[in-house]
């Protein structure tokens, strides 16, 4: 047995903690070599004085601060995690758009505002009359008003603008609710308002090509608009 090996195994010939075998060959080793002995030596001395050595209390706060630590590492962790995963969504949108650098990376550029438009946005990029939107999102919208007038506040000719109404629809298209952002509000116009909708049409909001509630539309009895 080299010196190296009977190094790594001086401890346990200090404590007992090997076969009787090994044991043996070890003290043989031992009985011839000084340098092995000398070692030995210092074991029994770092022993002796780990032994003699006064047990220190840890802080009352040990386990407190150790819990934190955890936490920070864990919550570091899973930051690490989330940001490999937006990296490589993000990794796996854009690959696909990638074109030789010779030319395309202004296209690519065009192309990946183009998506985030139309994913995210949902408002139509043009202006052409009679145009079809093409979005993936569509704001709810009015396509006919009930001809009935309101009495004593406007009529539907009328293009004052003096009351609006904010309607919510369902996804049926139906009214499910609306509130009067500005004008009258008492019973007799509220029920001229009921009327109005009950018997307008309304396209509700489309999302994926598929109708959505919780469309709104503003009417101001002169000036329509829409908003999603």
């Amino acid at each position: 047995m080299t010196c190296r090996e009977v190094g790594r195994h001086l401890a346990g010939y200090l404590d007992g903690a090997m076969s009787a075998q090994r044991h043996a060959v070890v003290h043989a080793h031992l009985t011839g070599c000084p340098a092995c002995r000398a070692d030995l030596d210092a074991y029994r001395r770092l022993a002796r004085a780990l032994a003699n050595s006064i047990p220190v209390a840890p802080p009352a706060d040990l386990a407190t601060r150790i819990r934190v630590q955890a936490s920070r590492m864990q919550s570091q962790r899973a930051s690490r995690r989330l940001w490999l995963r937006v990296s490589v969504f993000f990794d796996n949108i854009l690959r696909p758009l990638a074109v030789p650098a010779t030319g395309g990376l202004l296209t690519a550029a065009f192309a990946f505002v183009f998506l985030v438009q139309s994913l995210v946005v949902g408002i139509p990029t043009g202006n052409i009359p009679n145009d079809l939107p093409t979005d993936l999102v569509q704001p709810a919208r009015l396509e006919s008003l009930a001809p009935f007038p309101l009495p004593g506040i406007i009529s539907s000719s009328s293009s004052s603008g003096i009351l609006t109404v904010e309607a919510t629809l369902n996804a049926e298209g139906q009214v499910a609710g609306y509130t009067i952002l500005a004008g009258p509000t008492d019973a007799a116009i509220r029920h001229a308002i009921d009327q109005v909708l009950i018997f307008s049409r309304f396209q509700p909001e489309m999302m994926f090509g598929r109708p959505t509630p919780g469309g709104r539309v503003v009417l101001s009895f002169g000036e329509i608009r829409a908003r999603g």
